[in-house]
This record gives structure tokens, sequence and C-alpha cells, in this order.
């Protein structure tokens, strides 16, 4: 006998799947803090901090600065400045360059954050591992940095005073159509194959075996505070212990990135991958079909995070460094709370390809 199911009766069939924009507070778990209860727990008084801005360039140090090139010039960047050594590459945003890059070894030369004040420099100079503040009137939009080091060795770079420039015009913004909302008549989507051109810097991340330590340096000096925190629980003690920490730039009510820095337990200190924003999920897709095309390697991708929710990208760079392209990320202000959730391969990813089983090492 043929069985009659009606339409109404859904108890028999898979549910769809759903995409919600849900406010922060229903987003995180209930295992959350507000930022200020977890800096008074942790004695953190941010009155004396260093006060960071954004963050606005990486540093790398490349054996064939002729190769590196051609690979940013395809990751979406362009060239603002080059010499025999050094090379700044620069993004449609209003940063002079997201870029750095030096000619020598393969090394890590951190990431650089613009802080409020010359008088930020000058606290930042009294930390211990800093160096001297230098001008950079060589390098595009001038300015002064200072090269700091973390309890690691990790280099953290400050910048003041680089003038911003007029950012390029900015691609369109796509009229979308679903099923019962269509804005988009009479009007067609065409697109021109090319690289993802990349709109400014995001993040960066590193693998470190001092956790807490870091954790510590980094959020008692800079105004540097948790988005997130994942964990690890003993199950015989039923004892949580953070391993990995996503963090923003705190500037109070106004809304920032998901995460400006990150840091994973690992057994060896290296950097992880740093993080470049691209238009939308077409640029991305496009970008990603021009890298394949060139014949570079991708690592993992495309993709939608769960913690930040950006749609992703990571690929291997021509000295094996791990860069990625972003679209879509959250935007949090002091008002977010701190989430707290289990590590897992889990918790990287709601859809995409299978991450790799040494992403995170």
């Amino acid at each position: 006998m043929k069985e009659d199911i009606s339409r109404g009766d859904a108890s028999r069939e898979p549910s769809p799947n759903r995409g919600h924009s849900v406010p922060d507070t229903q987003a995180i778990s209930p295992n959350r803090e507000s930022i200020s209860a977890w800096q008074a727990r942790k004695g953190i008084d941010p009155s004396q901090q260093i006060r960071l801005v954004k963050l606005v360039h990486m540093r790398y140090q490349h054996p064939d600065l002729a190769q590196i090139t051609t690979f940013l010039r395809d990751f979406g960047m362009h060239v603002v400045k080059k010499t025999d050594e050094e090379a700044w590459f620069a993004g449609y945003g209003p940063d002079q360059y997201v870029y750095y890059a030096r000619r020598g070894p393969k090394k890590f030369l951190g990431g650089t954050f613009a802080v409020e004040s010359y008088a930020d420099l000058e606290k930042a100079e009294k930390l211990s591992g800093a160096g001297r503040i230098q001008s950079i009137g060589d390098a595009p939009g001038g300015g002064f940095l200072l090269e700091l080091s973390d309890p690691e060795g990790f280099p953290v770079n400050l910048m003041f005073g680089q003038k911003e420039v007029e950012s390029l015009k900015y691609p369109d913004v796509l009229l979308i159509n679903s099923e019962n909302h269509k804005p988009r008549k009479r009007t067609f989507q065409r697109f021109q194959p090319g690289p993802a051109a990349v709109h400014k810097l995001g993040h960066y991340g590193l693998c470190v075996q001092k956790f807490d330590e870091q954790v510590n340096w980094y959020t008692h000096n800079f105004n540097i505070v948790p988005t997130d925190f994942l964990y690890v629980e003993d199950l015989a003690t039923q004892v949580k212990r953070d391993v990995a920490l996503f963090a923003h730039i705190d500037r109070g009510e106004d809304f920032v990135d998901h995460h400006t820095f990150f840091m994973s337990t690992n057994k060896t200190s290296h950097v992880h991958h740093c993080s470049f924003e691209v238009h939308d999920f077409d640029t991305q897709k496009l970008g990603h079909q021009w890298l394949a095309a060139k014949k570079y390697t991708s690592v993992w991708g495309v993709g939608r995070h769960i913690l930040g929710s950006q749609i992703f990208d990571y690929w291997w760079d021509t000295t094996g460094n791990m860069v990625e392209h972003y679209t879509d990320g959250d935007l949090i202000n002091a008002n977010t709370p701190i989430g707290y959730g289990p590590a897992g391969d889990e918790s990287l990813a709601v859809w995409g390809p299978d991450v790799p089983s040494w992403f995170l090492e």
C-alpha cells in the first residue's frame, strides 16, 4: 500500500538548513562573562594600557622578493613602493600599505598596530624587550615605528604618525535576489576574472607554548581584550584549561572586528597566518579560482567560520607562510560578552572542506 504523507507532515523529513543573523548574546553560549568583569578578575587597569587604534600591516622577510611580489599581486595587493631590498603592498582601503616585505632568510617580522599618540610609543619603549622609536620616513606615509618582543620572542610593532591615503574606488555592493525579495530587476550579474582585491589587514595569529603568560602580556599592556576563549576539559577532574584566544582591540562603544589577534597553544612557537579582508563572496570565489589557475597551493577553503562568522580561504605563499582571504566578519564592541567554548575541529567551521588535520599545528 502506498504511504500517504501530507504536505504539512515534516515528522519524517530531515530539517532543512537555516541561516540566522542573531544578536551576540544569543549567539554566544550561556558560558560567558563581561569584559569588565574579566578585567577586574585579572587585575587589569585599562587606564594604564598602551592604546592601540587598529592593525595596519604585516611585516615578513622573504628570500625571493620578486617571487613574493608576484604572489601578493595575484593575492590582490598592489605595489606602492619597491627597492632592491624592500617592498610595500597596499589594498584599496585608507592604509598606506597592508604588507611590508624585506629581502632575507624566511622570517616573521610581526604585525603592526597604530597607536593613539606618540606618548603611547614612549610608554611602550619602557617595556622589557622594546627597541628604540625609529623614524620611518622612507616608508609610504612616513611615521614612527617601535619594535617590541613578547614573552616568547615574537616581534610586535607599534606605529604612530603615518598619514592615511584616500581610499581607492570601492567595489559595487551587489543586489541579491532571494525567493521573496527581488530588488534586482532588469539588472544582470556579471563578473570579471582576476585576483580578489584586498581591502585591509584584518588579523593575524600565533601558535605559542606559554599561553597564559602571553595572554597576560598582551591584555595587560595593551587594550587587547578577549572575544572568545576555547578550552579543553579534564573529564576526571572537570577542570577546564583555556588553550586558544580570539581577541579584539577595545575601542569602547565603537564597533570593531570580532578578532584582530589570536593565539593557540602548540608544541612549537611560530606564526600561524595573517588574514586580509575582501569585498564579498563572489570576489573571494573568483580570487580562489585565480590563485588555483596560477598553481598556488590551497590550504583550506572556501568555508564559513563559526567564531567570527567569516567566509574564509587559506593559501600558502611562495615562502611557506599561510595567508587568508576573508569576507563578512562579525562586528562587536565593549558590550559584547566574552564567550567560552570547547576546543576542537567542530568549533572551526560550519561549512566547507574538512579541516586539515595539521591546520592548528
